[in-house]
């Protein structure tokens, strides 16, 4: 089982969590969700010691994915995610960046992702879940080895995603929460696109948007 390591790397003023993930075993590594700072990203990757062979993006707004292309170009990696169901947001990075103020490019991933597919970081596989709601191409990887999952804005500590951003639509969100992500155990731990980690079984406990008959 391979020996996974995460740096979580807040950034933008949204204090978006882009994380750098790495197989210790192999020091590959991924950065997913670059959505800009990215001096801050260079510095992670230059403490952790890794070589970076792929960008994932979990969905398309600003903050998420701004510095892809940016990265993508620099160290001449692939991207890799969201699903499909995002390439207008993807293909209309600048305006959103105009409209929050900083400057962002658009991109096009080298991989589209879709339910059922799997990413791979060194000697770790993930498994990708399309998890439309927050956005239509959000996606969750999940390493049902290793316990853990990155969920982007889908699901947060004590919170979800918020649903009044183009292409939000709050019963999806609901269901791609019941359906793919509580039924992973609630032994699984995530890292999503803001705010502190948590686990499946706590936001199953306490999080106030997952009460109420049939979720449970």
């Amino acid at each position: 089982m391979p020996d996974v390591r995460a740096a979580i790397i807040p950034v933008t003023p949204f204090q978006q969590n882009c994380t750098l993930l790495w197989c210790e075993k192999t020091k590959k590594a991924a950065v997913v969700d670059p959505g800009g700072d990215l001096d801050r990203i260079r510095e992670a990757i230059r403490q952790s010691g890794v070589t970076v062979e792929k960008i994932i993006l979990t969905h398309g707004h600003i903050d998420h994915a701004g510095g892809a292309a940016e990265l993508r170009e620099e160290l001449g990696i692939p991207v890799e995610g969201p699903h499909e169901a995002d390439r207008f947001l993807l293909d209309r990075l600048a305006e959103q960046g105009r409209n929050y103020g900083f400057e962002a490019r658009p991109v096009t991933p080298d991989r589209w992702l879709n339910e059922g597919d799997t990413v791979t970081v060194g000697d770790l596989t993930l498994d990708v879940l399309h998890c439309p709601g927050h956005s239509p191409g959000s996606v969750v990887l999940v390493s049902k080895d290793q316990r853990f999952a990155l969920v982007g804005d889908v699901l947060f500590q004590g919170s979800v995603g918020r649903v009044d951003l183009p292409g939000g639509d709050g019963k999806a969100l609901i269901r791609s929460i019941k359906d793919k992500l509580l039924p992973l155990g609630d032994d699984i731990a995530f890292i999503c696109g803001h705010g502190p980690m948590s686990t499946i079984g706590q936001e199953r406990q306490s999080n106030p948007f997952l009460q109420g008959e049939g979720l449970l």
